[in-house]
């Protein structure tokens, strides 16, 4: 048996097999991995086509310039503004509440209005303001 001496030795190796064997193994990671993602599968409750509650009930209390006090649309005083309060609590315990204060009112009244909301354990507080136009 004789070797054919024209024969040469490979100077490369195809890589093109070890390729497709990477993408294969990379996508079976990234289905595996999102597939876990997701979590367990449970059966979740339907909700009735009314709006929530907590849209309906969330409330603005508004500070003006001159220090009067209006609860939605409707002027109030402090006693009255805690009044009303405490019966929507009692309706609703967890309720939003968004308040707005005048840039040139001052700082008291706005503390005065912080004060009864925590007082009232009233947590879901936001303060309402404008972007800044430059």
């Amino acid at each position: 048996m004789q070797i054919q001496s024209d024969s040469k030795p490979y100077d490369d190796i195809n890589v093109t097999p070890m390729l497709d064997l990477a993408y294969v193994l990379l996508i079976i990671f990234i289905v595996m991995t999102t597939a876990t993602v997701q979590g367990m599968k449970v059966n979740l409750p339907k909700a009735s086509a009314a709006p929530s509650l907590a849209q309906q009930t969330t409330k603005a209390i508004t500070v003006s310039n001159d220090g009067k006090i209006f609860l939605d649309t409707i002027p109030v005083t402090l006693p009255e503004l805690e009044q009303r309060l405490v019966q929507m609590k009692a309706l609703t315990p967890e309720f939003p509440v968004v308040l707005r204060g005048d840039s040139q009112t001052q700082y008291q009244n706005v503390m005065d209005v912080l004060d009864l909301l925590g007082r009232l354990n009233i947590t879901q507080v936001g303060l309402a303001t404008k972007p800044l136009v430059k």
